[in-house]
């Protein structure tokens, strides 16, 4: 019998998504018998106590009998119990500043941690995770700061709506000139944003098509990165050239930028690629883009105009591109833009349905079949005490040196 517990978060501003919903947990049980789960009494999270209690499980606010603890955003050091394993997101794998105490701490508890953003297959891509979510929230306020921007629709703010089908049925009340959306992004982010899109009814149209053509309707196009890159020898090969030898290409995101209004960021950047569009691209005549939905949110990185993220309550900003700071948005020389780094929280049900459907299939089951997989294996960054080999990396990080 493996004992679960899922834990209350603790972390300010409240979070209120959960690993496992009330049915998630039910889903689990009824596939895993050994699986056993007591949840942490809670007055934060989307799903209340007695919906979990209704399904048969048990709602405590004791949890010290519970050998593997979930949570979705980092426990704070107080709350940490010596000797568990624990799933959150650490934030600690870039070696962020502001968590390391937490990481040093849980070395320090001889915590077993285990970061939901290593989760990763053996091909090293993430197996679970809010990109989704992420994605579904992101477009969605693209399309609400261009109303606001412009004047032309209100829509209500996402974390007002119970799920991803009231967002859909609020933007079919609106109407949208005949403007270009360019979405970059072919992952889970993408995806999610193209959903949104799509249930839009808005016309997906080819590169050369979107390049070149002028529409009497919306229309997008969702391009993947040899679409927005170019090798600086002019040679064609592959993705998996550019991932390898990112510094051998150069942007081309500018001929997208000349005949786009809206830009919907939802790729993932990697280490020593080019930039998707820097600070003078943006200052040149032929830049055309109004306002930029930036779901991934890197802070002077890929996306020139997001020089900070934006809040839920206050989610957009304008860009003036000529002085190259922040000004009113409805100021007609700046770029609208919409860089909320929590995104998924404004849809806490379907994302953590959601969540709970990929540790359902990729996770639990570790547990069971003696991690013939290496999933834990590989998303285990401490044990007894110690950064495991695949995390000792961080350990300068730990010690203060860097």
């Amino acid at each position: 019998m493996t004992k679960f517990g899922v834990i209350t978060e603790r972390k300010n501003p409240p979070d209120r998504r959960v690993v496992f919903s009330p049915n998630g947990l039910k889903s689990v049980t009824s596939k895993f018998p050994h699986a056993s789960f007591v949840v942490e009494k809670s007055n934060v999270r989307v799903f209340n106590d007695a919906e979990y209690e209704k399904e048969g499980f048990i709602v405590s606010d004791d949890l010290s009998d519970r050998d593997v603890l979930l949570g979705v955003k980092e426990v704070p050091i107080s709350d940490l119990i010596a000797g568990k394993k624990y799933f959150f997101f650490s934030h600690t794998i870039k070696k962020q500043p502001y968590n390391r105490d937490l990481l040093k701490a849980i070395l320090e508890k001889n915590i077993e941690l285990y970061d939901h953003e290593v989760i990763v297959g053996k091909n090293g891509f993430r197996l679970i995770g809010f990109g989704k979510y992420a994605g579904i929230v992101g477009a969605y306020n693209g399309f609400r700061a261009w109303g606001i921007k412009f004047d032309t629709f209100e829509l209500p703010k996402a974390e007002t709506l119970n799920d991803q089908k009231s967002l859909e049925e609020a933007l079919s009340k609106i109407e949208l000139p005949n403007i270009k959306i360019v979405l970059t992004g072919n992952g889970k982010v993408g995806g999610g944003a193209k959903e949104i899109l799509d249930a839009m009814k808005i016309r997906e149209v080819a590169v050369d098509e979107y390049l070149s053509a002028t529409f009497d309707e919306p229309v997008y196009v969702q391009i993947d990165v040899l679409d927005y890159n170019k090798r600086k020898d002019g040679r064609v090969i592959d993705k998996n050239d550019f991932y390898a030898n990112p510094q051998e290409y150069e942007g081309d995101f500018m001929r997208f930028a000349k005949v786009s209004d809206m830009y919907i960021a939802g790729h993932f950047f990697g280490d020593g690629a080019p930039f998707i569009f820097t600070r003078d691209d943006a200052k040149s005549q032929d830049f055309k883009i109004k306002l930029v939905a930036d779901v991934s949110c890197d802070i002077d990185g890929p996306v020139a105009s997001t020089i900070r993220s934006s809040t839920i309550a206050d989610p957009v900003y304008g860009y003036d591109p000529q002085t190259e700071t922040e000004v009113d948005f409805k100021n007609p020389n700046a770029i609208g833009v919409m860089a909320v780094d929590n995104l998924p929280c404004e849809l806490p049900k379907d994302a953590s349905e959601g969540f709970g459907e990929m540790f359902l299939e990729y996770v639990i089951p570790a547990f069971f079949d003696n991690d013939k997989d290496g999933i834990l294996e590989r998303a285990r960054m401490t044990s007894q005490g110690k950064l495991t080999d695949r995390y000792s990396y961080l350990q300068d990080y730990v010690d203060g040196k860097e």
